[in-house]
């Protein structure tokens, strides 16, 4: 079936949750993943993906190398990916427009923490302070990233995401784990909520993505995890903010006077922040990046262009060039973009266990990631809620923005976000 023809059959199906559910009792169900590793399989990926993958979101993403329906009118794919594993889909529908070892485990670095933020994000309000104390800081991994958290310090929750978002701290997410019972307890949320994303490729050990056996994940989980995750304005606002200022050391100036000043933190996200060899992204908003020694680099993306939101996972390039991560991903999303509504998807992004059926679309921003969908009021279906961030503090980032109607929870796990989610305000501000 074309995309074009596809497409406008998932939004016949918003109409009817009756017709919605029979259609897809009807759908074909995909062959079980193989179990997850054990605690004690190594992170160190082989050199080769397995013979046998996991097919959930469709059998061809369980096949090792490249897949995507070439046909007259489809772009031909950059020829110089160098990527263990790769995916390109439509944040929207959920198409998998192109994949690469899809379903690969591999170590994921900080992109875990994408699965981190939309686990934990839910738990407190930003306003919320935190005095450090050490046994929050006591099992951050030796060689971390860190954003420069002190202790006896007091912190907001606003404070701390910004140090898990920009600057990938470490520091940031045990601070954080601790206030959520613990480093084991976080763990353990983060593994059920991957179950619940039906992200199977996924065993997490740390929650900052700190390299540890058989701590494992794979590009279409994290495109999940990313997907999840953008439907919560404050994820959104975070991915896509640039500069902020973060409090520093409370110190004693030249009257004897305590004071605390702050420092500012860049995005380390290169297709937002940019770089001496990399250009910010045309409609970048996120999402997040890593890089450990048992992954490499490691990175999701999103993007709109022309009413199209696309993402874009890409795990460890061969090129051992700077950058690369990012070369690499916006070679895809310029792929992605010339291709969308030409090629045929090999597959889909699968639903959360938990979608619940739903004949109206409906914004879903409050953090429950693939819970009911609210249908948005009068005032404010097909309007952008645009999350602007300050030009002083936050940087010079415009924070994804979406209509009224993001999310469609259908029967039957159909996860699809409203076709209405282009980011109008993704306006890059240079001064």
């Amino acid at each position: 079936m074309p995309a074009p023809q596809k497409t406008a059959r998932r939004s016949l199906l918003v109409v009817s949750a009756a017709l919605t559910s029979f259609a897809l009792t009807a759908a074909p169900v995909f062959a079980a993943p193989s179990p997850k590793p054990s605690s004690s399989a190594s992170a160190s990926p082989s050199a080769t993906p397995p013979a046998n993958m996991s097919t959930v979101g469709g059998a061809r993403l369980g096949q090792a190398g490249t897949q995507v329906n070439l046909a007259s009118g489809v772009p031909v794919l950059p020829k110089d990916l160098s990527a263990r594993s790769w995916i390109v889909a439509d944040a929207e529908t959920g198409d998998v427009l192109a994949a690469h070892n899809a379903h690969w485990r591999l170590a994921p670095a900080s992109t875990l923490k994408m699965l981190f933020a939309d686990t934990v994000l839910p738990k407190f309000p930003s306003t919320e302070k935190h005095k450090v104390v050490p046994a929050d800081l006591a099992d951050v991994g030796a060689g971390s990233s860190m954003v420069g958290i002190k202790e006896d310090e007091t912190y907001t929750v606003h404070d701390l995401w910004l140090g898990v978002f920009l600057r990938s701290g470490n520091d940031a997410v045990h601070v954080l784990s601790a206030m959520n019972g613990g480093v084991k307890n976080t763990v353990a949320e983060m593994n059920a909520h991957a179950e619940e994303l039906q992200a199977l490729d996924t065993n997490v050990v740390s929650p900052d993505g700190y390299d540890a056996e058989g701590q494992v994940s794979s590009a279409y989980d994290l495109t999940l995890f990313a997907r999840s995750g953008l439907q919560k304005k404050d994820f959104r606002e975070y991915s896509s903010t640039v500069t902020a200022k973060f409090p520093g050391e409370t110190k004693k100036n030249k009257k004897g006077k305590k004071v605390r000043g702050s420092f500012e933190i860049q995005n380390t996200n290169r297709l937002l922040s940019g770089d001496s060899d990399v250009d910010v992204y045309p409609g970048i908003a996120g999402v997040k990046n890593g890089n450990t020694t048992n992954a490499g680099a490691t990175f999701t993306g999103v993007a709109e262009r022309g009413g199209k939101v696309l993402l874009v996972t890409v795990m460890n390039p061969e090129k051992d060039e700077h950058n690369e991560v990012y070369k690499e991903t916006a070679k895809l999303f310029d792929w992605g973009f010339k291709a969308a509504g030409k090629v045929e998807p090999v597959g889909e992004l699968v639903a959360p266990k938990g979608a619940q059926p739903s004949a109206q679309p409906g914004a879903n921003d409050n953090g429950q990631a693939g819970g009911a969908s609210a249908s948005p009021s009068a005032s404010t279906a097909g309007k952008p809620v645009a999350a602007a961030v300050d030009k002083g503090s936050r940087g010079i980032g415009i924070a994804l923005a979406i209509t009224g109607g993001v999310l469609v929870l259908l029967a039957a796990g159909a996860f699809l976000v409203n076709r209405r989610w282009p980011l109008p305000d993704l306006v890059r501000r240079r001064h």
